[in-house]
């Protein structure tokens, strides 16, 4: 049997998505103009894919400050803090955090992916249990195949499921530590966190919850989906990424446990990874204090959600059951979906192809990322690319001249 044998079945799938014209997944963007806007192939493209749901990727303050760490501190730290050190604004940051959270603790990891390995895989250990919403994120999964705890997962997004797994368990040893999202990255839900508190207590389990794509989305001030169901005080773990609204790269683990600093000495992850660049750090810094000084940035993303999902909705696209940054357009396959993908590139829209197995098994998405900084007009434009797209390959029904939806079969 040759190495990459094993590799057959996926790469014969990859070779039907490139079949479409392009490679989904190897997309090459030739200069990013903006926030929303880029040149791929030489073509002028609005930006719907990117995440970057805040927008702050060309915040003025966010670059001054890069710049200036840069030319004091270098580009790198070339080393993990527990080896090199920490910089100040290391510090810094894991301080803005924790404030921002109303919390007592916070580790700053290299990337979100690392803080969801390192968190999980070191605080659930031999004899723990850990509980995971089925849908989660690939981090989450190779989180627990690091760890030594039994991994049960439960429905998606079913309190009641949870409740019941977990009275399974009401005689056995062993923490029991539920992890589930706020937002989910592909279909753009988000979890019932209250429903899930109350299951937490009723067994006196933890529950660690992933802010990645709801920190600076959800809430009064941008701290997600745990603010917004006012559950704050009583999720005991708290992951994100700064690769999302921060517009930048880098993870973060937030609690008040009284024995937290033992993860930095424990957690392998953040042990033995190079820390983040200082100039990442003083970025991040930057975002965090304009959300806190604007946290109306979010009712212009919310305005840019509304704009999408009625727009698309109306073509009628089967979208996403909950609204936000994420608008999930549903695809009947994977080839067809590949197609309307290069179709929306070919008319100057990026949005990104999701398919199996980062979408649930069957589900095949083109998913589009709603950004503060879209103007109505590109969002107009995204619509009416998808829309025409739609019809010409038969996956939303014709319109008659008036711009109404005719059914398929007239």
């Amino acid at each position: 049997m040759g190495l990459f044998d094993r590799f057959q079945e996926l790469r014969a799938a990859h070779g039907q998505i490139k079949a479409c014209g392009a490679d989904p997944f190897g997309v090459k963007m030739d200069r990013i103009l903006s926030s929303t806007e880029a040149e791929i192939e030489g073509r002028h493209t609005i930006l719907c894919g990117s995440n970057n749901y805040l927008g702050l990727t060309f915040d003025a303050d966010s670059l001054a400050a890069a710049k200036a760490s840069l030319d004091k501190y270098g580009t790198g730290t070339t080393g993990s803090r527990i080896a090199n050190g920490s910089y100040d604004d290391h510090k810094a940051l894991e301080q803005d955090l924790a404030d921002f959270y109303g919390k007592q603790h916070c580790m700053v990891f290299t990337t979100g992916y690392q803080a969801n390995l390192g968190a999980i895989s070191t605080l659930a250990g031999p004899g723990d249990y850990l509980l995971v919403d089925a849908d989660s994120h690939a981090s989450i999964y190779d989180a627990c195949r690091l760890g030594h705890a039994t991994v049960i997962r439960f429905k998606h997004n079913d309190p009641a499921d949870l409740d019941k797994r977990l009275a399974r368990l009401a005689k056995e040893p062993g923490n029991k530590i539920v992890v589930v999202e706020g937002i989910y990255s592909m279909l753009g839900d988000h979890a019932p966190l209250k429903e899930f508190v109350a299951v937490k207590k009723k067994h006196g389990a933890y529950l660690l919850v992933d802010e990645a794509h709801s920190m600076g989305v959800m809430g009064k001030t941008g701290r997600g989906c745990l603010e917004h169901d006012g559950v704050d005080a009583d999720v005991d773990f708290i992951t994100g990424t700064f690769s999302k609204s921060m517009g930048a790269i880098g993870g973060f683990l937030i609690s008040d446990h009284p024995d937290f600093d033992i993860l930095r000495v424990a957690c392998r992850p953040y042990m033995f990874t190079a820390s983040l660049p200082p100039s990442i750090v003083a970025s991040v810094r930057a975002s965090l204090a304009r959300l806190r000084a604007e946290p109306e940035m979010m009712t212009r993303l919310w305005q840019n959600v509304d704009t999408l999902y009625d727009g698309l909705q109306a073509k009628g696209f089967r979208l996403g059951k909950q609204r936000g940054p994420v608008v999930a357009v549903h695809i009947n396959g994977p080839e067809l979906a590949a197609m309307a993908w290069h179709g929306l590139l070919s008319n100057g829209v990026y949005v990104n192809l999701a398919l199996p197995p980062a979408t649930p098994s069957g589900t095949a998405l083109l998913r589009c990322s709603v950004c503060a900084a879209h103007t109505t007009e590109q969002l107009e434009q995204v619509i009416e690319a998808l829309g025409e797209v739609g019809r010409q390959l038969g996956i939303i029904p014709a319109e008659d001249g008036a711009g109404q939806v005719r059914a398929a079969a007239e």
